[in-house]
């Protein structure tokens, strides 16, 4: 009888309008950042880091910032490896230009950075939608990649075209370069992906969410109602783009030290975070948390389970994981369009009504 809204009044509208209404839900979040900032650092070790976590909440960021355009205001992109790649080499430039500086503020320009790329090539989804609003983050995904492998500047002159994040560290402990410590790698992650998810899901259920919602549903209806959807799409396309580019920055300096534009950050990352979207439920930061997550987990657990216990080739394990998650995108978008989110929102309603018939 944990989950029922029975003796849990509320006082004032500030109490009725918090993020948490039910005192249970309240009481989850609390335990779960207990144990994302308590417990976890202390038991995790360098694979648990590598494999699982730093890849789930780098992805969670991006995803969180995807769903932003596409599940809160409607806007098909396709260019998220391009942005996340304008992440990376805006805080390559900025560590290497500016070695004094925080790593931490680093990140945070570099979300800057992607933000103004973003609003520059969200300008065409004031003209067109749908489909052609997808060709042209797709060609944004192309070219954007090309020019970071065309330009020697944007990589330093190096011959070899990659670029290595240098060694920086917070508060005396290093967070890049190639000795770190797993837990001071997952904490720096992770206080970014607390403060991505307090930051959208306060614009979400504010006046700009809501304008974003009113554009996503009919755009010439929140027009009329006074809806500008210049500001609107524009400031869709910024705050998506400036988390994507955060999660961007972040895969390059703390999870993977060096990349290759072309291999890193390719159209697969950008259908990847999509992949993510659509199975964690459109419209949901927490759907954003669930589609990273079962994405991150399901290589791993594949991985483990056919080349390790039943030692198939990597190759044959790898290509029927691409089979597996093509497979339940489809099932998902047949059966349940709105993804885990949904599932997990019917769980609930359920545990409320319970022993009672739905």
């Amino acid at each position: 009888m944990l989950y029922r809204e029975a003796g849990d009044f509320k006082t004032s509208y500030a109490d009725d309008n918090q993020t948490f209404p039910i005192r249970f839900d309240r009481w989850r979040y609390y335990a779960v950042l207990a144990i994302a900032f308590g417990v976890i650092p202390f038991i995790i070790n360098d694979y648990w880091v590598n494999a699982v976590f730093l890849p789930f909440l780098i992805y969670a960021i991006a995803a969180i910032g995807l769903n932003i355009l596409v599940g809160y205001c409607g806007q098909v992109s396709l260019g998220t490896g391009g942005f996340m790649a304008v992440g990376a080499y805006a805080c390559y430039k900025l560590m290497t230009a500016f070695p004094d500086i925080s790593i931490f503020i680093h990140v945070i320009l570099a979300g800057g950075v992607t933000a103004g790329v973003g609003i520059l090539f969200g300008l065409p989804s004031l003209r067109i939608k749908g489909f052609y609003l997808a060709v042209a983050t797709l060609a944004a995904q192309f070219f954007l990649v090309w020019l970071f492998n065309r330009v020697p500047w944007f990589y330093n002159y190096s011959a070899s075209g990659q670029i290595s994040a240098p060694e920086r560290s917070v508060f005396g402990i290093k967070v890049t370069g190639p000795e770190t410590e797993a837990w001071a790698t997952y904490l720096f992650c992770a206080i970014f992906v607390f403060l991505v998810a307090w930051l959208a899901r306060n614009l979400t259920r504010g006046t700009v969410g809501r304008k974003w919602m009113a554009i996503r549903d009919m755009d010439i209806a929140a027009e009329i109602i006074g809806v500008n959807p210049l500001t609107a799409k524009l400031s869709a396309f910024a705050v998506s783009s400036f988390f994507i580019g955060i999660a961007g920055a972040l895969f390059f300096s703390v999870y993977l030290g060096a990349v290759e534009v072309g291999e890193a950050f390719g159209i697969n990352k950008s259908f990847l975070v999509l992949f993510m979207v659509i199975i964690g439920g459109l419209g949901s930061i927490f759907g954003s948390f669930a589609g990273a997550a079962f994405l991150v987990l399901l290589p791993v657990l594949l991985k483990n389970i056919l080349v390790g216990g039943l030692g198939w080739p990597t190759d044959l394990a790898a290509h029927l994981e691409f089979m597996i998650v093509g497979a339940l995108i489809i099932i998902f978008l047949i059966a349940e369009p709105h993804g885990l989110a949904q599932l997990w929102r019917v769980a609930k309603e359920k545990l409320r009504l319970w022993p009672f018939p739905h």
